[in-house]
């Protein structure tokens, strides 16, 4: 099969999927005579990112597959077609989900622990809800206690095609980067935090309200690693299925 027609099957097929697609679902497109070989479908994908060079759309590689996604210096304008307000998140949202991602898996407790403060179950739930979190097993302690970890649905939102792709823990000082893609209930300082007086006022907070505003800093300690470490699968237990 010729490449031009490969290509707008290729195209098609992806604007009007609802989700990303992947090589090998891209490949099922195609008659089991005429299949195009892997390269070829390679070279399709390449040729249609090409195409989009000065469009106002790109094809883009996420967890799940490949995709059509607005790019960024038009997305404000494109933006005004819904008229729903983007999802406000609070601090406190943004640093558990931080705190998941980066030491996945981690329990609630652990969570807490860093933070200085509870996590709000509605917290928890928002994450669930958004399909970013889910539990990938228990840690096998009394209680076991549930773990949480980050899905591709995750990884999709943050257009990363792995979690190896987060910025270096080392490489981050403040928010700033964070709060160019939320829009957060309150002002977020801009400047180095001061890790010392950080944690002085993660100590203080630790009796406030679980939606209080924690040191950021907290979860960016020197002792973390620059990315997440694989699941320790020793002390996970995986939950039990549920009859249908």
């Amino acid at each position: 099969m010729e490449l031009p027609l490969i290509k707008r099957i290729i195209e098609a097929a992806l604007l009007a999927a609802s989700h990303p697609l992947t090589l090998p679902q891209l490949g099922a497109l195609f008659d089991e005579f005429d299949m195009p070989a892997p390269d070829q479908l390679a070279k399709a994908i390449e040729a249609l990112q090409a195409d989009c060079a000065e469009r106002g759309v790109e094809l883009v590689e996420v967890a799940s597959g490949y995709r059509y996604q607005v790019c960024e210096d038009v997305h404000a304008h494109v933006g005004k077609l819904w008229a729903e307000k983007p999802s406000r998140y609070s601090r406190a949202l943004l640093e558990t989900l931080a705190l998941i991602a980066y030491r996945q898996p981690i329990t609630r407790a652990e969570i807490e622990s860093i933070r200085g403060v509870a996590v709000s179950t509605n917290i928890v739930r928002t994450l669930e809800e958004r399909d970013w979190v889910r539990v990938v097993g228990h840690r096998d302690l009394p209680g076991k206690p549930a773990l949480l970890g980050t899905t591709r649905q995750f990884l999709d939102y943050f257009k990363l095609k792995s979690l190896d792709e987060l910025p270096p823990l080392s490489e981050i000082h403040d928010l700033e980067e964070i709060e160019r893609q939320f829009a957060f209930d309150e002002a977020i300082p801009t400047a180095p935090l001061d890790l010392a007086a950080a944690d002085a006022d993660a100590n203080a907070d630790a009796d406030a309200d679980a939606d209080d505003d924690a040191a950021p800093a907290a979860l960016l300690s020197a002792s973390a690693p620059d990315h997440p470490a694989e699941p320790d699968l020793e002390h996970i237990k995986e939950p039990p299925e549920t009859a249908a």
